[in-house]
């Protein structure tokens, strides 16, 4: 994913404002457009997904003990969205919008 920035008399400081801005939409957007993708049965599981991950830091962390079992060997998305596999699918599916967000997060004042 590549991101444009078009004004370089900004300061590095500034720059790097810029870029943490960025970055913390970025993982919320992931999260969000995750959410309906992730298996729920108890809602552990998308949980682990909101309290494991510190917004910011460029790492979408599912914290349960079963969340590795559940993204590659659960049971695939038959009868709705939820299902394993589901940051592959939601980045499929939402990478271009996410993209489009965080550009915009970019180019304001």
């Amino acid at each position: 994913m590549s991101l444009k920035i078009q004004n370089f008399t900004y300061s590095t400081n500034r720059i790097m404002h810029k870029l943490d801005k960025a970055q913390k939409v970025i993982d919320s957007e992931v999260l969000r457009r995750c959410d309906p993708l992730v298996p729920f049965k108890t809602g552990v599981l998308k949980g682990s997904g909101i309290y494991g991950t510190k917004i910011g830091s460029g790492v979408i962390r599912y914290t349960s003990p079963y969340a590795k079992r559940q993204y590659y060997w659960g049971r695939p998305a038959k009868y709705g969205q939820r299902g394993r596999k589901w940051f592959g699918r939601m980045k499929f599916m939402y990478r271009h919008e996410i993209k489009k967000i965080a550009q915009k997060e970019i180019d304001s004042p």
